[in-house]
């Protein structure tokens, strides 16, 4: 049932963005009729940046390749060009602006296609450029509220899903590169001499870029206060490589944060193929560590909201996961707390609805328990007064999966069907999450309730479930990072 309605969903997603693409190729369209045969070209030549120098009073245009109507011809005193074409023929033209003393202010190639659109080799302008930054900052911003609407509304047991995941961190990337865009549009409309297309280029190129610079404030307080929780973990318990998770992953993300600030930052000199080669180094290097940091993001945004999620008090069945115990039999604080919180929502639901859910502790024997875990915590539910008839031990499963797995099959023996059930699943609060997949991978329909932990166990214990998502994932997430990698990098190669 989940994962029809993960597939409906999908397809309404699709369906929209595929409705947004059209939207911008008739605006792309609709721009590029409107320019007709029309190109103007503006520069600034008083910028340090550009080729050429102030402007001056008599200046001329001269054309060594060809030649093209001139609709409008302009030097300011500012040091500001103003030039409009209308192509007759398909071809390429070279042409540069000189000032009365025949000093170069200006050189540029045009090409012009079948079409009659023009390009600039210079600025990378061409004809009905702004409707087209236009289109791609509506697609991007629109993608983003896309993604992030459709993150909202996966609900229930959709939430536990790796769909909830990828909305929330694509959604946030491609909302903060569209405002980018937006901002360099608005500039481009207000100073079309200072702003051109190839600024445009260098801005897409650069979204994982500025993305990265723009959250590397909350990268540096993230890690530290990660390896903080992980100082205060390691003195509450033994020294393990699992408890030192934190240090090697919040140092990690700081090194890596500044070594692509590092790389984005860096003046180059050098030969246009060289310059390539560097441009295209800063891009994969800063896609890299912003496709890690929106994982992350979303793993911590998604694992927040499952573990603050109260489901509605209707439930016929709470599964209690299990973890390690005492030797003796009774339940250590983590493992008491879970099956405490199902307790609690169990009376609730009572005195609330007056129905009463059946208790499935799940877990089974460990090579070093003297029971099964599913034994122990029944056990502790009838010193808590719970009856027998609400308890249904589910103690063959070693794992999360096998949790969701067996109880559900426990539930059709029971009921003949799990379908028809209302089922929720009690962890730990770190763990809701990534309990939440599972079950949808195991066909369960259930939501999670997570029970409380101390805080310093938190971060450590979550970055190990993150690891443990993506682990699930290998050979999707190389191919979408690999894609990105291309994409991005290729984008960098044209900036010359």
């Amino acid at each position: 049932m989940t994962k029809n309605r993960l597939k409906q969903e999908r397809r309404n997603l699709l369906r929209r963005a595929l409705l947004l693409i059209v939207i911008v190729l008739l605006i792309q369209a609709v721009g590029r009729l409107a320019a007709s045969d029309r190109f103007e070209l503006r520069v600034d030549m008083g910028m340090g940046n550009r080729p050429g120098g102030a402007g001056q009073s008599g200046a001329r245009i001269e054309w060594e390749t060809g030649e093209m109507p001139v609709r409008q011809f302009d030097v300011r005193d500012d040091g500001r060009i103003q030039m409009a074409f209308s192509p007759e023929e398909p071809g390429n033209y070279e042409f540069s602006v000189k000032d009365s003393e025949g000093e170069y202010l200006y050189w540029d190639h045009l090409t012009v296609d079948r079409f009659g659109t023009v390009r600039s080799e210079l600025t990378g302008n061409f004809t009905g450029d702004s409707a087209a930054v236009l289109a791609v900052t509506v697609l991007m911003l629109g993608l983003g509220v896309l993604f992030l609407v459709q993150f909202v509304r996966l609900r229930g047991p959709l939430l536990y899903s790796y769909d909830a995941m990828f909305c929330c961190g694509f959604g946030i990337f491609a909302s903060v590169s569209g405002l980018n865009l937006l901002s360099l549009f608005l500039q481009r409309i207000l100073r079309p001499d200072r702003y051109w297309m190839r600024d445009v280029y260098e801005t897409l190129s650069m979204s994982p870029g500025v993305f990265m610079m723009l959250t590397s404030p909350l990268v540096l307080i993230f890690s530290v206060l990660l390896m903080i929780s992980n100082a205060e973990l390691l003195r509450h318990e033994r020294f393990r490589v699992r408890n030192v998770l934190g240090f090697g992953i919040g140092l990690g993300m700081i090194l890596s944060d500044a070594l692509a600030i590092w790389v984005q930052a860096r003046n180059f000199m050098g030969s246009v193929e060289e310059l390539r080669i560097f441009n295209a180094t800063g891009s994969v290097v800063a896609t890299i560590f912003t496709y890690f940091e929106c994982i992350l993001m979303s793993s911590v945004i998604c694992g927040l909201r499952a573990a603050k999620h109260i489901p509605a008090f209707n439930k016929d069945y709470i599964l209690i996961l299990g973890c390690g115990f005492r030797k003796d039999g009774t339940l250590p604080p983590l493992l008491r707390g879970r099956v405490d919180k199902a307790i609690e929502f169990r009376e609730k639901q009572i005195r609330e609805t007056g129905k009463e859910a059946v208790l499935v502790p799940s877990g089974g024997q460990g090579g070093s328990e003297p029971m099964a875990e599913a034994e122990a915590m029944a056990r502790y539910l009838k010193e808590q007064g719970v009856p027998d008839q609400a308890v249904m031990k589910e103690d063959q499963s070693r794992n999360t999966f096998q949790n969701m797995d067996f109880s559900r099959q426990k539930i059709v023996e029971r009921d003949g069907d799990a379908d028809g059930n209302r089922v929720i699943y009690v962890t730990t609060n770190y763990h809701v999450f990534r309990s939440g997949v599972w079950a949808g991978l195991a066909g369960l329909e259930a939501e999670g309730l997570g029970s409380r932990t101390k805080w310093w166990f938190w971060p450590n214990a979550f970055m190990r479930e993150c690891i443990g998502l993506l682990a699930n994932r290998i050979p999707q997430e190389i191919v979408l990072l690999v894609s990105l990698v291309v994409f991005f990098g290729f984008i960098a190669t044209q900036i010359v």
